[in-house]
């Protein structure tokens, strides 16, 4: 399975791409690693090419080109991206996937979807760990070069012209995956839908930590073994880990959220909390909790609500055994609040081009898997398109259109509804504020104002001042609020909001399911699929 990761880079020096890309570094402290005359050791095995400019010249290229436009002036500023492109390790095998053929993919790409950035595309068939997997990194300036022909995925007049920084918001980054799953597809290389959040989310971070954790493990182990003793266990997990290995256990044999909490509280002192229509977990040691969307789409409310609605079809009975309770630790949990309604979609999935799958024709058993798959999902997509009335794949287009214009909408309402209570928030809290310290200034006022008081009550004078001022800022001269009216005001919007995410959630749900019965339904007459604009991340709602 190809898949796509992005890294943003502040370092002003683009040499240190170039050295990262042609010469050995130590996986855990990207180090260079010397030889014996203490010089770097080049690669065994990579390729290497430039966009816009020679792969020796990148860093001086990009230079000139800041320089040209006087951008990347900064420290903070952002001066490169890097995306590494990194194929299945089994693709190396059993479809003939060769470093040279990688590059000229990764080429191809870079070229496609980065048009006018000066770039560096490196491909290493080694991989981390030893996996053999190769992967192509592709380096671009975030400033583009020269202006080029507006393309579909460019969503400003200004991402086509030269002294421009390249942006990757969630639309672009939509388009990125899609091109890659479509690569991909053509090439009949293994492949998972990326558009959809991975039911399992293991970040490079958790990798890391995991890699390093074992390395002690086994350092530790060795040490026991030496010692005659047996190990107490010899394979290392992450606490991220653990929380995913007794989530599973304990929602199999759940069949409600009310289940699940008591559950995960009374045998493994983990409190689930429900905010917004996410879970979020606190382990007994932690007081930050862990989102379930952190650990992966199979952790969170969606996919939880709905394999405990599978457990209730199938007859699973809540547990009458007595659950053992574990001392309770130094760090109470939390009680988590009451669940909130879940949006629900169907399980429309992407079809996969089979006519020219090398893989398939050489295996007959595996051709019949596909064929199956395809047509459960062809069935599936037949279905939604009878259920709904639609004729064509232009009615299932103008659908989508639609749905994302009701996403607007809906996320706008929220946005605003948010504001105004942000907005009230602030006036509750100066009012308690300017109330609570209203009698101290009046007494102040009774002394004249003297020094000696206003020494011994320095904080509440200032507290109230601050609070009288920021109110009449507010009300620009009218009538102040009551605290009872503010707060009325506030469970009105508190409701409101509650029922406005519904409504995103809801809209979101069905864009993204429109955009998969789309693709289906174009690559199953034949027409090109159109890239998915779908956001993956509701960046601004909180």
């Amino acid at each position: 399975m190809a898949i796509l990761k992005h890294i943003a880079s502040k370092n002003a020096d683009y040499r240190a791409a170039f050295n990262y890309l042609v010469y050995q570094h130590d996986e855990y402290t990207q180090k260079p690693i010397l030889d014996d005359a203490g010089r770097p050791m080049l690669r065994s095995e990579y390729y290497l090419d430039g966009l816009l400019c020679h792969p020796l010249e990148f860093a001086r290229a990009c230079k000139k080109t800041n320089a040209k436009f006087h951008k990347n002036e900064k420290k903070g500023e952002i001066k490169s991206h890097h995306y590494i492109l990194s194929f299945d390790p089994r693709d190396k095998e059993e479809n003939g996937l060769t470093g040279e053929e990688a590059q000229r993919m990764g080429m191809e790409f870079a070229a496609k979807n980065f048009p006018g950035h000066q770039a560096l595309i490196c491909t290493h068939t080694d991989g981390h760990n030893s996996s053999g997997n190769i992967h192509v990194h592709i380096v671009i300036n975030s400033v583009r070069a020269i202006d080029v022909e507006r393309q579909d995925f460019m969503e400003r007049p200004c991402d086509s012209r030269a002294g421009n920084k390249h942006h990757l918001t969630n639309d672009y980054l939509s388009h990125l995956k899609q091109q890659v799953m479509t690569m991909c597809q053509n090439r009949q290389l293994y492949q998972v839908d990326l558009l959809n959040p991975a039911l399992s989310n293991i970040t490079e971070q958790e990798y890391w930590a995991s890699r390093r954790g074992q390395e002690k493990l086994d350092k530790r182990n060795a040490e026991i073994i030496e010692a005659g003793l047996k190990p107490r266990t010899t394979k290392f997990e992450t606490q991220k880990e653990s929380l995913r290995k007794v989530i599973s256990e304990t929602a199999a044999s759940c069949s409600s959220f009310e289940e699940f909490q008591k559950q995960l509280l009374e045998k493994h002192w983990i409190s689930i909390r429900d905010k917004r229509g996410r879970y979020s977990y606190t382990l007994p040691d932690r007081e930050k909790p862990i989102t379930g969307r952190t650990l992966g789409a199979a952790f969170d409310r969606e996919y939880l609500l709905s394999q405990f609605a599978e457990n209730r079809r199938k007859g699973i009975k809540k547990q009458t055994v007595q659950i053992p309770v574990s001392p309770a630790p130094a760090a109470s949990p939390k009680k988590p609040t009451p669940q909130r309604r879940v949006v629900t979609t169907t399980k429309v999935r992407l079809i996969v081009d089979l006519e020219n799958c090398i893989k398939a024709q050489q295996s007959r058993a595996y051709a019949q898997k596909v064929k199956i798959t395809n047509l459960q999902q062809m069935a599936q997509t037949l279905a939604f398109v009878q259920e709904h009335g639609y004729a064509s794949a232009d009615e299932v287009k103008q659908a989508l259109l639609d749905a994302k214009a009701k996403t607007s909408t809906a996320r706008t309402d929220l946005k605003a509804t948010e504001a105004r209570l942000s907005e009230v928030n602030r006036q509750i809290r100066l009012t308690g504020q300017y109330l609570g310290n209203k009698a101290v200034y009046a007494e102040y006022r009774k002394t004249k104002k003297s020094p000696p008081f206003y020494e011994a009550h320095r904080a509440e004078i200032a507290l109230y001042e601050s609070a009288r001022d920021a109110l009449r800022e507010i009300s620009g001269g009218e009538k102040l609020p009551s605290m009872k009216s503010l707060k009325e005001e506030k469970d009105r919007l508190t409701a409101s909001k509650n029922a406005q995410y519904e409504a995103y959630q809801t809209a979101r749900a069905e864009q993204r399911e429109l955009q998969t019965v789309l693709t289906n339904v174009q690559q199953m007459l034949g027409i090109e699929p159109e890239r998915t604009t779908v956001q993956e991340r509701d960046k601004g709602i909180t």
